[in-house]
């Protein structure tokens, strides 16, 4: 992270880690001597992890109190049993957050809401980092460009129903002439990757460009996969400069719409959430941390040791990316749904 973003963060979110009272207590008497569970919604040695441990290790240092950070994995059902702990049974007094897919946070907007949760009530910290994804295919595969993909079908990895590696790869086939074919059933995506290799899949649709970085950098430096498409204008170090950007393949602008919407939740590339009801003080202690943990130098020195990317997004930031989501216009929302057959 450069001096400048650091600053601006700073300024932007004006840190402070002097909360109020919230419920008679000051932050510090509540979380000394405390422990606050941080749940993460994939498993071992996938990018979550990588991040929820690398802020695990951080956060309680910047919180009054100086709790103990532990990082703790609840996986199942795409995220979806991370989401209906955080909001029906964790505690609401700050002990309890957890890391989600930054798709879930969308799925209630668009007419699926299994665990029956409101986006707009929980309580979000902000994002570790705003996400570009890419499309990619093996070595081997016959899809080797865009074009190519627009002929042939390319078999890649679901995670489950409200998962983005399921609804993005039906948005890009329905609003852009993609062929990829879902195979459904894998954990994440992480432990998916590993089957290109034995060529069990031909690629992958939807995956983010830091966790091809931090999971697969042998891919790119041995030429193993073709990148064939990316979200957004971002220049993408290692990548070819001319890589097609998918929202100029869309032509048609109510289509174009649709898939903005959709892409709209790239910079909740890694969102970490409280529950709802917690005390308002509650919530500005557990924000500013978030805040100063990101700009703190051990973080930050951490991070780049592991080159681990950190853009970070502020809570209020989270917020208000989500409201004008619940706001977009009706016809779009409802071609949302049509292009993901809801």
């Amino acid at each position: 992270m450069s001096s400048f973003t650091r600053r601006m963060a700073l300024a932007t979110l004006g840190v402070s880690l002097n909360a109020g009272l919230a419920n008679g207590q000051t932050p510090e008497p509540f979380f000394k001597g405390k422990q606050i569970s941080f749940y993460v919604f994939s498993g071992a040695g996938s990018t979550y992890d990588v991040y929820s441990r690398l802020l695990g290790r951080h956060l309680g240092n910047n919180i009054p109190g100086r709790p103990t950070v532990i990082v703790q994995y609840m996986q199942g059902a795409g995220g979806l049993k991370l989401v209906d702990y955080i909001n029906r049974i964790a505690p609401k007094d700050g002990s309890a957050i957890g890391m989600i897919g930054r798709g879930l946070a969308f799925e209630p907007l668009l007419g699926r809401n299994e665990v029956n949760f409101d986006p707009l009530r929980l309580n979000w910290l902000g994002s570790m980092n705003r996400e570009v994804t890419v499309a990619l295919s093996w070595m081997t595969s016959k899809v080797k460009t865009f074009d190519d993909l627009t002929k042939h079908e390319l078999l890649v990895p679901g995670t489950g129903a409200g998962a983005d590696s399921e609804i993005m790869p039906r948005a890009f086939n329905n609003l852009a002439g993609t062929r990829f074919k879902i195979i459904m059933g894998y954990r994440e995506t992480t432990e998916a990757s590993l089957q290109l290799e034995t060529g069990e899949l031909d690629g992958i649709a939807y995956w983010s460009w830091s966790s091809i970085l931090a999971a697969h950098p042998d891919w790119l430096r041995d030429k193993k996969i073709n990148l064939l498409f990316k979200t957004g204008h971002k220049v993408l170090p290692g990548a070819p400069p001319d890589l097609p950007v998918i929202q100029d393949l869309v032509r048609n602008p109510t289509d174009r719409k649709a898939l903005d919407f959709l892409l709209s939740r790239e910079p909740l590339g890694r969102p970490v959430v409280a529950p709802p009801g917690l005390p308002p003080e509650r919530v500005k202690t557990l924000r500013d941390a978030f805040t100063a943990t990101m700009v703190d130098p051990a973080f930050v020195a951490e991070a780049e040791r592991s080159q681990t990317e950190v853009n970070p997004v502020s809570g209020e930031e989270v917020d208000a990316i989500l409201k004008e989501a619940a706001s977009a216009p009706e016809d779009v929302i409802n071609l949302v749904k049509k292009v993901l057959d809801r």
